[in-house]
């Protein structure tokens, strides 16, 4: 018997280093199309998370007394709010802690709520309809500038600045391009601007003849597009071959190399808004800009950055929480300082990035340069 106590004894002291010891896995969900139309700023999404993820687990982290393992759990929404629900519930159920999403605000809006019930954080690094965080919910977290603000600066500055006379609008039809179509609008004529075209077409769209045509008629001398970088590429190319001459102007997820690629020639001298500072003027842009590329063989576009930030302010809300826990980290959440790549973020009530900003790019010698970045308006 005491040759038995003393065996379970022993066997107790060495298992219990390696229960002390053992390792947590905890997952990090992403939601973004990774095929179809948006599949280009999908990987640019999943790919500044998931080089967050192998940096963190780099530093073998240890959260509430255990070490952690972070893995990405990511899901192809495809850019339609059907889909998105669909595999909102599937990260729900895979055991996700808190999930990086989206892309597309027509998304954001029917699956947010989603987490919100299971009590899981998102952290949108991308989607910008302000209504997206006007839900009610509190689990919704948002790290870069809303329509009112990105598209509520584009038309401020095209009547102020730019000195546009006759403006004409266009939008895609999804709630991000009606949004930030909208939000100019406001913006535009209450700067004093006249809106002399409203024209739409829905995301899938190639050609463009009837709506270019209408704007031309109407002898518009800026067009502002709400849509995204392929497709308003393609517009920007017709209006070559139509000697449409306005000004093109562009909300945000256009000044990348998918436009300049889409609309060739034709992209030099084109304008578009951007969320927040050109990442090569922050401190760590430069060199965020070039571990991305050595890790993935390609140029960021628009939003690896955002979404590498995001990834990186949940694992620092958890650490500083000293839990994996969504209810205990989301608390962290919403009151936290943190300095990432794309800047300060920190949140007001409703979840929104506290002094966003935005950028005005314009392409010069096929190279998006950027022109100007003030303050967005809260």
């Amino acid at each position: 018997m005491k040759t038995l106590l003393s065996i379970i004894a022993a066997s107790a002291l060495c298992i219990a280093p390696l229960i002390a010891g053992a390792q947590q896995t905890v997952r990090i969900g992403v939601s973004a199309p990774l095929t179809g139309l948006g599949a280009a700023n999908g990987k640019d999404i999943e790919n500044g998370v998931r080089l967050a993820v192998e940096e963190a687990n780099a530093q073998h982290n240890n959260i509430g007394g255990q070490q952690v393992q972070f893995e990405l759990a990511s899901v192809d929404d495809q850019g339609d709010p059907r889909i998105g629900v669909q595999v909102a519930q599937k990260l729900v159920d895979d055991g996700v802690v808190v999930v990086v999403g989206y892309y597309n605000s027509g998304v954001a809006l029917p699956s947010s709520p989603i987490f919100a019930r299971a009590g899981i954080p998102l952290i949108d690094p991308a989607a910008t309809n302000p209504a997206i965080t006007r839900q009610g919910l509190n689990n919704v977290f948002r790290i870069i500038a809303t329509d009112t603000q990105n598209s509520g600066n584009a038309g401020t500055y095209a009547v102020k600045v730019t000195k546009a006379k006759r403006i004409a609008v266009m939008d895609d039809r999804t709630a991000f391009g009606q949004g930030a179509v909208e939000e100019f609008k406001k913006a535009a004529r209450a700067a004093g601007g006249q809106i002399v075209a409203e024209e739409y077409t829905n995301d899938k769209a190639v050609e463009f003849n009837a709506q270019l045509t209408n704007i031309k008629a109407a002898n518009a001398d800026l067009l502002y597009f709400g849509g995204l970088d392929g497709q308003a590429g393609l517009i920007v190319k017709r209006m070559k071959q139509l000697g449409l001459r306005a000004q093109f102007v562009g909300s945000g997820g256009i000044a990348d190399s998918v436009f300049i690629g889409s609309a060739g020639s034709a992209a030099e001298g084109a304008m578009a808004w951007e969320y927040g500072r050109p990442v090569d003027s922050l401190p760590e842009g430069r060199a965020f800009a070039d571990k991305f590329k050595k890790r993935f063989g390609a140029d960021t576009l628009t939003y690896a950055p955002f979404a590498y930030d995001c990834a990186w302010l949940a694992i620092t809300a958890m650490k500083q929480a000293n839990s994996v826990k969504p209810a205990a980290f989301m608390q962290t959440l919403r009151t936290i300082q943190y300095n990432g790549i794309t800047g300060h973020i920190s949140f007001d009530k409703y979840g929104d990035l506290n002094s966003p900003t935005s950028t005005l790019y314009q392409v010069k010698s096929m190279k998006w340069q950027p022109v100007t970045t003030i303050g967005a308006q809260k």
